[in-house]
């Protein structure tokens, strides 16, 4: 890797290539079991992502009972920063459909709506997607209109496995040690119910976002509310301004919780 064109071809080349063999297994959430993964997919996107981290040169990799997998990357030599953890998820919405998934490139991607060949009458517009803007001449991948994608977050998965295999093959990028950890049933509310935290650094990034260059440094820490709205039952007899419905109840609360 000597230039930033080399770099670059090189880039593009190994990251699609890394997220097209990742997105064509299904790792679909399954709320219902209370396994960890929840379904069999992940475990095998966490064998695969076990077996190119040992390919890669990483140190104390482990795909463990729970589906979590974990490696290391030491520092280069005389840096002496804080590990930096990088995580990305592996499970995929189970709101879509995410087996047979067929992912469709459409090079040098000029503007305009992008449609379906499995749905007709599904279309992507720049604007419903205003961010298609930005990458006029890309490479831009969809998929084929029955399935989700899956680049929530195997597209994350795909970059930190491309990042280091740059550091793999060049030397002269330096690199303080980096702690890479790939989750389980983050799409179910559930991916960091067994994590071990002593295998991250002090500090890290989630590779689970949107647009490039893009980072977050603070997010909504809650997972879930209980409300429990209690009616006022009365004989209908007696009932005229003292009887009150749960519903009507719960129903004036939602309408004051702003839209956005």
């Amino acid at each position: 890797m000597q230039g930033v064109n080399e770099n670059r071809v090189f880039i593009e080349k190994d990251v699609l290539e890394r997220f097209l063999r990742y997105v064509i297994i299904d790792t679909t959430a399954d709320e219902a079991s209370k396994k960890c993964p929840s379904s069999q997919g992940q475990k095998e996107l966490a064998c695969l992502l076990e077996k190119e981290l040992r390919e890669l040169g990483l140190s104390d990799v482990q795909c463990d009972l729970s589906g979590y997998v974990y490696g290391t990357l030491k520092a280069s030599d005389g840096v002496k920063s804080p590990a930096i953890t990088f995580c990305a998820h592996m499970d995929t919405s189970p709101s879509e459909p995410g087996k047979d998934i067929r992912p469709r490139l459409h090079e040098n991607y000029q503007g305009g709506e992008i449609t379906y060949p499995d749905d007709p009458d599904l279309k992507l517009t720049p604007d419903d997607s205003p961010a298609l803007e930005d990458y006029k001449g890309d490479t831009t991948i969809t998929a084929s209109g029955k399935t989700l994608l899956g680049a929530d977050d195997k597209a994350g998965s795909a970059e930190i496995m491309t990042a280091l295999a740059c550091f793999h093959i060049d030397k002269e990028l330096l690199h303080p040690e980096l702690r890479i950890v790939f989750t389980p049933d983050e799409e179910i509310g559930r991916g960091t119910d067994r994590i071990n935290i002593k295998r991250l650094g002090k500090f890290g990034y989630t590779v689970d976002g949107s647009r490039a260059g893009e980072i977050e440094d603070e997010c909504f820490d809650a997972w879930k509310v209980e409300f429990i709205f209690n009616g006022v039952n009365v004989h209908p007899g007696f009932a005229k301004g003292k009887m009150l419905n749960a519903a009507e109840i719960a129903a004036r609360f939602i309408s004051q919780i702003p839209e956005y």
